[in-house]
């Protein structure tokens, strides 16, 4: 009995450590780029160079700059979907002020700069 309680515990251990260290599933939002390149023709190929790197840095995802936490706030939910309502939150972010001195993310996207900046 004592040798199939282990059995069991090793098993439930080599589980947990597959668990803990699979890969992270990537949570893309091609909307988003979408939206944006939609929004800012003239910024379309600049943005398709940096895809993400639009709104976040790093390696975590979650890491966002000073334009996606601008653009995050102008979003009703998470993982928005309505391209619309995408927009809406760009053409928001654009009165946001950047880390430019004396620019707005509007003003940098008229000068053709991409908005984010890393920290």
């Amino acid at each position: 009995m004592r040798k199939s309680w282990t059995w069991i515990a090793c098993g439930v251990a080599f589980v947990g450590a597959a668990l803990v260290s699979a890969p992270q599933a990537a949570q893309a939002r091609p909307g988003y780029l979408k939206a944006f390149n939609a929004t800012y023709p003239a910024l379309k190929d600049a943005a398709e160079g940096a895809k993400c790197g639009i709104c976040h840095f790093g390696e975590k995802k979650t890491n966002r700059n000073d334009y996606g936490k601008a653009m995050g706030e102008g979003l009703s939910k998470k993982d928005e979907k309505d391209e619309k309502a995408i927009v809406e939150a760009l053409k928001k972010a654009e009165a946001g002020k950047s880390s430019t001195e004396g620019k707005t993310f509007g003003d940098l996207i008229k000068d053709g700069k991409l908005p984010g900046k890393n920290p």
